[in-house]
């Protein structure tokens, strides 16, 4: 699903009047704020872990090349073999070549939202090879021909129905709505894949310095397939997703499971160091590491570099009233919700559009709250407002409209008169206590919702005068 040549707002209106979108998000992300509510609350100090999450992240992002070093030179020594990849294309490059050097001709990966940000799959199949998805969201996404629309739930805006008919015309199965049939169905499929595969690609979610260890944390199994069956590992990690020791990796495991899905501890956590060792029957031949900046280095110690401390949970997007409305897609780039909304501008800054991703949000502060690392997102969305202003990427009816504002806030005359067109318009417009439609560009809100007719014949000065009058006469 390609949407960087459709208008964010063209996208957020189509999100808007789709039916199954909203059925599907609506399941989802209840689900998820229920789960990890009720995870974070069976804890005795669930913020004293959380401000021990956030130091523990801070810390690192402040010695990052110096647990760089530690992390590669630990690797080498446990035999792997570690690229620094200053961008998306570096990293397509290393892996297509080393691909081409092995004779590799399939290659099957576990979900990795580090890919998809340097579009690795494309590359990789216009390079000649097959590449298949092994995550059951981003398998069936694949088979869909789209993109993921969530950070840990790829396939989010699908519903049952929808995936059910996918499976009926690309696995040739009944069609069913239940999903116990549905996952076995896509687990022959991808059985075999797993067993002729010559090179596994996953993601990161944090790096051991002193460890010189990758570790991977899912729900499903495929990960731990997708690099210890190939011969050949690759794994991608973004610079920044690194902590010193295992120690703080147990912190930092705990707070990931309860924000992501609810739960005390993922299923699978692998911890992977190097390839395998005389003697041990399962590992690849090869393990390699791509260290992925693709921006993040100059994202340090400016104004957003707090954003580096995200771990990639999801939280947020579940709790953004906005993200529950629109889905992931709508957002267009490869991270989404509020901290796409971020990380987007700095990461894809060609990408169309992306200064008005920071206006999707309404401030509310949810997301804030639910991070598990407290990453004060309300707060870079307004700077990133502001960086828009100072480009100039705003549209000029909006400064007309704060100029105007600006103006009849410094006019009492004009507040007053102001004020009384409204309340004259509220009560014309206005049926039972709500207006249903308003005239451009109030039609924008009216559009989806109602507005609250305005109560009383008075404005709030006019009321206090009459007020202070009566106690001046009493």
């Amino acid at each position: 699903m390609t949407t960087q040549n459709i208008h964010f707002h063209e996208r957020v209106d189509s999100a808007l009047h789709d039916g199954s979108l909203q059925t599907a998000l609506g399941r989802a992300t209840t689900r998820f704020i229920g789960n990890r509510a009720g995870a974070m609350d069976a804890l005795s100090d669930a913020d004293g872990l959380r401000r021990q999450a956030r130091a523990i992240r801070a810390d690192a992002l402040s010695r990052l090349d110096e647990l760089l070093e530690r992390l590669v030179a630990n690797v080498e020594a446990k035999g792997g073999t570690v690229c620094w990849a200053s961008d998306g294309e570096d990293a397509r490059r290393y892996i297509a070549e080393l691909a081409r050097a092995r004779g590799v001709k399939m290659i099957v990966k576990s979900k990795s939202m580090a890919s998809e940000e340097i579009h690795l799959n494309e590359a990789l199949e216009a390079a000649g090879l097959e590449v298949v998805e092994t995550d059951l969201g981003e398998y069936i996404l694949q088979l869909a021909g789209e993109t993921p629309s969530h950070i840990i739930a790829p396939a989010i805006h699908k519903t049952r129905e929808q995936v059910g008919e996918l499976f009926e015309q690309h696995l040739n199965m009944p069609h069913t709505e239940e999903v116990p049939p549905m996952i076995k169905a896509a687990r022959q499929a991808l059985r075999q894949r797993f067993l002729h595969a010559d090179m596994g690609i996953s993601g990161v979610n944090f790096g051991v310095a002193n460890e010189g260890a990758v570790v991977i944390v899912e729900n499903e199994g495929n990960a731990r397939l997708s690099t210890s069956v190939p011969r050949i590992h690759v794994a991608i990690m973004g610079i920044e997703r690194i902590v010193e020791q295992l120690d703080d990796l147990a912190v930092m495991l705990q707070v990931l499971a309860r924000s992501a899905t609810g739960q005390k501890l993922s299923v699978y956590t692998s911890i992977i160091s190097g390839p395998a060792r005389i003697g041990e029957a399962d590992g690849p031949e090869e393990f390699h590491l791509v260290l992925l900046d693709n921006g993040r280095s100059k994202m340090l110690g400016g104004q957003y570099a707090e954003a580096l401390m995200c771990i990639r949970c999801g939280a947020c997007l579940n709790a953004c009233p906005v993200y529950q409305s629109i889905g992931g897609h709508a957002y267009g780039g490869v991270y989404s919700g509020p901290i796409g909304a971020i990380l987007t501008p700095l990461l894809q800054p060609d990408f169309p559009d992306s200064h008005l991703l920071a206006q999707a949000s309404s401030l509310c502060g949810a997301c804030q709250e639910v991070c598990p690392v407290g990453i004060a997102i309300p707060d870079m969305l307004l700077r990133l407002r502001a960086d828009a202003v100072r480009d100039g990427k705003y549209h000029p009816a909006e400064k007309a409209a704060i100029q105007g504002y600006a103006m009849t806030m410094k006019s009492p005359a004009l507040y007053r008169a102001g004020g009384a067109m409204a309340r004259l318009g509220s009560r014309l417009l206005g049926r039972k206590g709500r207006i249903r439609r308003l005239p451009p560009p109030l039609n924008l809100w009216t559009k989806n919702r109602d507005f609250p007719q305005p109560v009383g014949d008075r404005s709030f000065g006019e009321w206090w005068e009459q007020r202070e009058r009566k106690k001046g006469t009493a």
